[in-house]
């Protein structure tokens, strides 16, 4: 036996595993970038991911040059990570939540490729690239409206077909000289993106909106993460309290493997479409 079949077989049986574990539950699942990188957007810790230095919420709020370079960097990235599509990982969480299997989708990706594959409960817990609102005012604005002002005000700024996105829809920028920040349109307030830095705290409304989720279900499943971000590793200890089944889906280790009821060491994409094919309830 190869190790490429021997490596097929532990897979198929973990899958089976999880279908017998999952099988007549109500499903709550947690993913993480890991779903997203068949649409094109890498990963944060995976093998391969680039290196990056993350901008944190108090070096965006205490300098404009910060500001000035995340912006140029995050414009520089929004067409290619807006260009994404939605997966077969994504698009089979859509068919379990519209087969009444899943109550729903906790996602602690910004892309919004879950709602756009079809899903209807999505819990966004870093927010969204979306929308970008003022930190003065209060004033919301589409991701898509500020794209084409930042251009109109920045004509030189042009976008390389090969540029290395990260995670976040973001790029390094090779210079940031001359570029104008975008301010509020309403009150010329400072602008952020409406998602969760680091060094930022999950709004509690957005959290326990999650834990309601993981609260009205009888599993939860793991797709796509390394569980390295605390938020995720309090979800799947709310499920471990109930004495809820944990399934975690993720290419390499997590850091709660061995508190899994399932661990299946395999891709996003083809693990979620083949539960979502076994545990589609029969035809009435």
């Amino acid at each position: 036996m190869t190790a490429e079949t021997q490596a097929d077989a532990t897979t198929t049986a973990a899958i089976e595993a999880a279908v017998e574990v999952l099988s007549g539950r109500t499903i709550a699942v947690l993913t993480g970038a890991g779903v997203s990188t068949d649409s094109g957007i890498p990963d944060y810790r995976g093998k391969g991911a680039p290196v990056r230095t993350p901008m944190t919420v108090t070096h965006f709020l205490s300098s404009e040059d910060a500001r000035r370079r995340y912006w140029v960097g995050s414009h520089l990235g929004w067409r290619t990570f807006a260009a994404a599509r939605p997966n077969d990982g994504h698009r089979a969480l859509a068919r379990l939540e519209e087969d009444g299997v899943a109550a729903g989708v906790i996602t602690q990706n910004v892309d919004g490729l879950h709602l756009r594959a079809g899903s209807r409960r999505v819990v966004e817990l870093h927010g969204t690239m979306r929308r970008v609102f003022c930190l003065q005012c209060g004033q919301v604005f589409d991701r898509r409206d500020l794209a084409e002002r930042v251009e109109a005000e920045n004509p030189w700024l042009t976008v390389d077909e090969d540029v290395l996105l990260g995670p976040d829809g973001d790029v390094r920028p090779e210079s940031v000289e001359g570029f104008r920040v975008p301010s509020c349109s309403v009150c010329a307030g400072v602008l952020k993106p409406d998602v969760v830095f680091f060094g930022e705290y999950i709004p509690p409304a957005k959290f326990r909106e999650a834990e309601q989720l993981v609260a009205q279900s009888d599993a939860l499943v793991v797709a796509g993460s390394s569980l390295v971000v605390n938020s995720g590793i309090r979800l799947v200890e709310r499920a471990r309290r109930r004495r809820l089944p944990v399934v975690i889906v993720n290419r390499g280790e997590t850091k709660v493997d061995a508190r899994a009821t399932v661990k299946i060491d395999a891709g996003a994409s083809e693990v979620l479409t083949t539960l979502a094919d076994l545990l589609r309830p029969p035809a009435r």
